[in-house]
C-alpha cells in the first residue's frame, strides 16, 4: 500500500511506494519474457479493457488495458499501445495512434470522478520505462493531494497552428526541445476530446516525436497529459541529465533556447 507523505512548509508530497522495487527491468535483462506481446495475456492482471476482437485475456486486442501489478497509488493501469513489441507511438500507422488517444480519453473519463488522473508515457530506460514493449500508464491521486505540475504556457514560439491545436516551445521550457500542444478550446478537461480533435492530435504528436527521432537518433522521452481544465500534452525528450545545480535548487537549466528550437521544428511540419 502506497503512503502519502506531506512537507508542512511546501506543501508538498512524496509518495512511499515500496512495492514499485519490485517491478521487473528488462532493461537489465533480468526478464525475457515480454508480459504485453499477445499470447502472454495470463502473466498479466485480469485486464479491464480494450479495443479489438477476441475474448477478453486472450490475442486479438489492438490496445489492452490492465492494472498495473507494482502500482504507484491505488488506481494504476498500464495502456499497452499494440501487439508490436517495438513500435511506439511514432512508428505505429496513424489509426492505431488515434486508437491509443481514444483509449486515454475512455480510461481519464472513468476515473475522474475518483481523482486526479494523469496519463504518461515513459519510453526508454532514461525515462524511467522498466519494460521495454511501448506502454503509457494511467494513474489516479486523490484530489485530497496537492500536485506541483506547471499549468498551461502563454503559446509562445510558434511551430505549428494546427485546426485545433497549438503546439509550441512556451519560454518557460524546462528540458531542451520540449515540446507543448494545447487545444484551441480553453476552460475543457482532455476527457472532452472530440474524435475529430484525436484525429488531429494522433498526427501532431507523432509528427514531433518522428522530428525528434530523426534529429537524436535513438531517444528516450515522455509525455504527458494535463489532468486539469486547460490542459495540454507535454512531450519532453530526455537529452540531459538533472545534476546537483538543479536538485540543491529546483532551478530548470535548460541548454537550448526554445525560440530556436521553435524555428527548427517548425521546418516542413
Amino acid at each position: 500500500m502506497a503512503k502519502f507523505v506531506p512537507d508542512i512548509e511546501t506543501k508538498r508530497w512524496v509518495i512511499i511506494a515500496p512495492a514499485r522495487a519490485k517491478r521487473p527491468d528488462q532493461t537489465k535483462g533480468t526478464d525475457n519474457v515480454c508480459v504485453f506481446c499477445p499470447g502472454n495475456e495470463h502473466l498479466t492482471p485480469p485486464e479491464i479493457y480494450r479495443i479489438g476482437a477476441g475474448e477478453a485475456n486472450e490475442p486479438g486486442w489492438k490496445v489492452r488495458v490492465v492494472p498495473n501489478k507494482y502500482p504507484i497509488t491505488d488506481f494504476h493501469e498500464v495502456i499497452i499501445h499494440s501487439p508490436d513489441n517495438v513500435a511506439d507511438v511514432e512508428d505505429l500507422p496513424l489509426e492505431q495512434v488515434e486508437l491509443i488517444l481514444q483509449t486515454y480519453k475512455l480510461r481519464f473519463l472513468d476515473h475522474i470522478k475518483r481523482g486526479h488522473v494523469l496519463i504518461f508515457n515513459n519510453h526508454g530506460k532514461i525515462a524511467g520505462a522498466s519494460i521495454s514493449h511501448p506502454h503509457s500508464q494511467v494513474v489516479v491521486v486523490s484530489k485530497q493531494i496537492t500536485l506541483d505540475t506547471l499549468h498551461l504556457e502563454p503559446a509562445t514560439n510558434l511551430i505549428s497552428d494546427e485546426e485545433y491545436f497549438t503546439v509550441y516551445a512556451p519560454d518557460f521550457s524546462q528540458w531542451p526541445y520540449e515540446v507543448w500542444v494545447a487545444p484551441k478550446k480553453k476552460a475543457v478537461t482532455f476527457g472532452e476530446i472530440t474524435d475529430d480533435e484525436i484525429g488531429d492530435l494522433a498526427q501532431i504528436l507523432q509528427k514531433i516525436l518522428r522530428k525528434l527521432v530523426t534529429k537524436f537518433g535513438e531517444l528516450a522521452y515522455n509525455y504527458y497529459i494535463h489532468h486539469e481544465a486547460d490542459w495540454y500534452l507535454r512531450i519532453i525528450p530526455r537529452t540531459i541529465h538533472r545534476a546537483g545545480f538543479e536538485l540543491g535548487t529546483g532551478l530548470s537549466v535548460n541548454i537550448a533556447d526554445p525560440a530556436d528550437i521553435a524555428k527548427e521544428l517548425s521546418q516542413d511540419f
